[in-house]
């Protein structure tokens, strides 16, 4: 099995969920470059990361990724377990890291994508930090006694891990969000997490 990633993007919660499982998998490091020549593209018409290959299997988009590594190793508990009720919670706050969180940043990392007028980039920065401190009040208030966000830990707190790292990355104030700077630094002593960000080069 291969993960195809690049250092510090959202394939970084795959990543840390092959760990996690233990699996027997290759982690192949992706240029940007690369993303978008005929040989990647074969793999994911996308030209986007994660995509994890499985024998003759390919599957593109993290939520899917995530949810078949859970399937694949259920010991692993990916996605908290049996528990009907505690699975759902854990892709509620997947699907809120991936559709919510993570969309907004495109307003960060490429306003180019939004509008071509320059000069409104700015602007569009500004209301994405404003969007997204907003969508981390409300899982800074889901953490609230609680040591992960579905209540057991799961891949969505490894997404949440990644995307905090992103908002260091561009200088969002973690400060007033104590209860997900507590699950940083509680994910950053991980041994699974560390094992994938030392092979990332993080």
């Amino acid at each position: 099995m291969k993960l195809y990633y690049m250092p510090g993007a959202c394939s970084l919660a795959d990543h840390i969920a092959l760990e996690w499982a233990n699996a027997d998998y290759e982690a192949c490091a992706v240029s940007r470059e690369s993303l978008k020549q005929p040989e990647f593209l074969a793999l994911n018409p996308m030209g986007s990361v994660p995509c994890l290959v499985d024998g003759d299997f390919v599957l593109t988009q993290n939520v899917a990724i995530l949810h078949y590594l859970d399937e694949k190793y259920p010991q692993a508990s990916l996605l908290g377990g049996k528990d009907l009720q505690t699975r759902a919670n854990a892709m509620r706050w997947l699907a809120f890291c991936n559709a919510d969180l993570h969309g907004a940043f495109v307003g960060i990392f490429a306003p180019f994508r939004l509008i071509d007028d320059e000069t409104a980039h700015a602007n569009i920065q500004a209301k994405a930090r404003e969007k997204i401190t907003n969508l981390l009040n409300i899982a800074n208030n889901a953490l609230q006694n609680k040591q992960y966000i579905a209540g057991v830990k799961t891949v969505a707190d490894a997404y949440l891990f990644v995307i905090l790292r992103w908002c260091v990355g561009v200088g969002i104030d973690l400060t007033p969000f104590a209860n997900l700077v507590a699950l940083m630094n509680n994910l950053m002593q991980d041994v699974g997490v560390k094992n994938a960000m030392q092979a990332e080069g993080l």
